[in-house]
């Protein structure tokens, strides 16, 4: 036996009410402003120092006029003059033997290594009887005043062997070429 019943799909169960609680809750507030920075208290005032000045120097009193009769010729007495200083040697280079005790080469001043300045230096140095150096002088600049400077420098560092003269150690002059180069 068969039933016959219509085909009806099964009533779905009633839904349940679904509810959603919502609570309002009010924003957090927002945090208070930071404080305003420290005022820079301005840096003390900068004295500025003038050079220091003369004080005013009254003029010298007036020397009173003293009648002075004129000397004549037999009266004055002249002091015998000194004598004259002794004359550096006028040659360059034959009264100093150039082969020295010692002469180190000059340091290559640094800004000058960096900057890639090349030259060569002239000097002129004065030798005395026992071949030390007494002055030292540019003949010719590098145009580069480092450069000069470390020459001069190591020039009065130097000792020469002093040339003879009748047997006799005697002073004298040298040209000496002091080169920097880049290698």
């Amino acid at each position: 036996m068969m039933l016959l019943i219509p085909a009806v799909a099964p009533k779905a169960p009633a839904e349940k009410e679904r509810t959603t609680m919502v609570t309002l809750v009010d924003a957090p507030p927002p945090p208070p402003p930071p404080p305003p920075p420290p005022e820079d208290k301005p840096p003390p005032p900068v004295k500025n120092l003038s050079p220091p000045k003369p004080s005013p120097v009254p003029p010298p009193p007036e020397a009173p006029v003293v009648d002075v009769p004129e000397p004549r010729p037999s009266d004055i007495v002249t002091p015998p003059s000194p004598p004259a200083p002794p004359q550096p040697p006028s040659d360059i280079g034959a009264s100093v033997d150039i082969s020295s005790k010692n002469m180190n080469p000059p340091k290559y001043p640094p800004a000058a290594f960096r900057a890639g300045v090349q030259g060569e230096v002239i000097l002129i140095v004065d030798v005395d009887a026992s071949g030390n150096v007494t002055n030292v002088s540019v003949e010719k600049s590098s145009r580069n005043r480092d450069l000069d400077r470390a020459a001069m420098d190591a020039a009065r560092k130097w000792k020469f062997n002093a040339s003879t003269v009748n047997g006799q150690k005697a002073a004298g002059r040298v040209r000496v070429p002091v080169n920097f180069a880049l290698n």
